[in-house]
């Protein structure tokens, strides 16, 4: 079963950076400069921030009414792409961390989970499609928890 891994929209972002840090941080929101070339993954471009500035942002990851509706911390890079990966593509931006794999129907309600390192989510991802009740799969970065990208039937 092919999937497809996707950033997420830039367009909802874009007008943040146009803020002042009070501003942000009325919302819960921070505006950081990314001090090493990893540990500032862009869920955008889906890809690690290389000294950019970001923002890092409360982001509702499900939010369906379900008993996984689900908020966490993102960080995002200003006028940055939406980057959708080719079919049945991981990016190393994935393939170079260890990551949690949640599986859902149509509902929002989880029907399975995996914690595999970077290089297994391929397989990972074909095995839970093979479902036909899985939806789409969201991947997370195990060590920190936090959304990291969508993964949907190609």
């Amino acid at each position: 079963m092919a999937f497809q891994l996707s950033g997420l929209d830039p367009a909802r972002f874009e007008p943040l950076f146009a803020l002042d840090d009070p501003a942000l941080r009325r919302r819960g929101m921070r505006r950081v400069v990314a001090d090493s070339d990893s540990g500032y993954p862009c869920r955008v471009s889906l890809q690690d921030a290389r000294r950019d500035e970001v923002l890092l942002l409360p982001y509702e990851h499900l939010p369906q009414p379900s008993p996984y509706r689900a908020c966490g911390p993102i960080f995002v890079g200003q006028g940055v792409g939406r980057v959708v990966v080719p079919e049945g593509v991981v990016p190393d931006y994935v393939a170079l961390r260890l990551m949690s794999l949640r599986a859902y129907d149509a509902e929002g309600l989880m029907r399975e989970a995996e914690v595999v390192d970077g290089p297994q989510v391929a397989g990972c991802l074909d095995r839970m499609f093979e479902d036909p009740q899985i939806a789409f799969i969201h991947l997370h970065n195990a060590r920190r928890g936090c959304f990291s990208c969508v993964a949907n039937r190609a």
